[in-house]
């Protein structure tokens, strides 16, 4: 009896490990630890950052995001031009075949506009965010919202 228990034990471990964890399947690509900081009191817009990892072979896209907590939700880089660092909008982004892209602070990230549920912005709360790719379709994952960044201590949080 506590033979089977034991197998049945290690066999659901990686099952509730699974689902435990911040990662969201679309087709071959893998999202993860989806994240965004608290919102300021008064900001007009937040960020939201993760990272995605594409198990393919072909690359794919990342054409457009979405959430009921705002208006628009817009894709976003960071790039320096001269001495500054300049953040802008760009249509799409490049989700290489068998690699990770990062979204975080001071790189690719989802820019929120025209904030609708700023109560959903607080530490500990979540919301929904849609990410469409061109090839692996809609993936929804939960943002988890915390005071502070997170420790980038997962091996697959590294630039791209």
């Amino acid at each position: 009896m506590l033979k089977s228990s034991l197998l049945l034990a290690a066999l659901l471990l990686p099952v509730f490990s699974a689902a435990n964890a911040d990662d969201y399947k679309a087709g071959d690509l893998l999202v993860s630890d989806p994240w965004s900081q608290e919102l300021p009191p008064n900001a007009p817009t937040v960020a939201a950052y993760f990272v995605i990892h594409n198990q393919g072979d072909s690359a794919d896209r990342l054409v457009s995001v979405d959430t009921p907590v705002a208006a628009e939700a817009q894709l976003h880089e960071h790039v320096m031009q001269g001495d500054l660092m300049k953040m802008q909008k760009v249509d799409t982004v490049a989700i290489p075949a068998k690699g990770d892209l990062t979204f975080a602070p001071m790189a690719y990230h989802v820019m929120l506009l025209d904030l609708k549920d700023r109560s959903k912005l607080r530490d500990g709360q979540h919301f929904p965010l849609t990410l469409n790719f061109e090839k692996a379709g809609p993936v929804q994952v939960e943002v988890s919202v915390q005071k502070a960044p997170p420790m980038a201590t997962h091996e697959h949080m590294h630039a791209q």
